[in-house]
């Protein structure tokens, strides 16, 4: 647990550029989304499900009086109780999200992001996402989707052989997803619908272009971001990475 760690804290320094545009560009556009809803619902309680290391807790205990940092890994329990020493309104947890112990209409936002696709209910947790919030409370919900290349070239670079020369090319650590339960954004939003949501925004992000992002550096990162421009909102977009949503109770 403590390579997932590292892993996740090396993603946004990455020395690959692609990397480290792809993990930054989702943070930021997380951020803003809790921003948003910190205007939006009011600055109450917050929780945020699967923390990992923990890299959105500080501005959710800027934008919020209360946080919950709830997951069933202690690694990353740890980590958050960590972070608790110094951002006193933040209090780890440990609950599973599929059979919840939270008080229910607690909150005035959850945060989700990049958990879902490790669930093999992932309509399960999202009802459970909606129970815990009060009506009228906004969950900020990313997550891959499925056909993006990246989450194929993921697959593929676990296969015997294969992963030691991607790992000998990053130069960093490289671990395997663990991603069981990939959506599209149809299915995406069939769940936050069937789990009682209504869907305010809603986004994409990320090009991955295998090869061009491992040997070309910052000249290939510019022809991703030139595509991503062009491919954000029209039919190709199931092909970006990320999937982003804010939806309201």
């Amino acid at each position: 647990m403590s390579e997932l760690l590292s892993l996740q804290e090396t993603l946004y320094t990455s020395r690959n550029p692609t990397r480290r545009w792809l993990h930054r560009t989702r943070r930021a556009r997380i951020e803003e989304t809790l921003r948003l809803a910190a205007a939006t619902a009011g600055s109450g309680r917050a929780l945020e499900v699967g923390p990992g290391s923990g890299v959105y807790l500080p501005l959710l205990c800027q934008l919020f009086d209360d946080v919950v940092a709830s997951d069933v890994e202690e690694a990353f329990l740890a980590n958050a109780r960590e972070l608790a020493g110094t951002h006193p309104n933040l209090r780890p947890v440990a609950d599973d999200i599929t059979a919840s112990g939270l008080p229910a209409q607690s909150f005035d936002v959850v945060l989700c992001s990049e958990v879902i696709e490790h669930i093999e209910d992932s309509e399960g947790a999202l009802r459970a996402m909606h129970g815990l919030l009060r009506p009228g409370g906004l969950l900020v919900l990313s997550t891959p989707q499925r056909h993006s290349p990246l989450e194929l070239a993921g697959r593929i670079a676990f296969l015997p052989g294969i992963v030691t020369f991607v790992r000998a090319v990053y130069r960093e650590p490289i671990l395997a997803t663990g991603h069981i339960n990939l959506l599209t954004a149809p299915e995406a939003r069939r769940q936050l619908a069937g789990a009682g949501f209504d869907v305010l925004e809603s986004g994409q992000s990320g090009v991955y272009l295998p090869l061009v992002a491992e040997f070309t550096g910052r000249i290939g990162l510019k022809l991703e971001q030139w595509i991503e421009r062009r491919m954000i909102g029209g039919r190709l977009s199931g092909l970006l990475w990320v999937q982003y949503y804010l939806a309201r109770a």
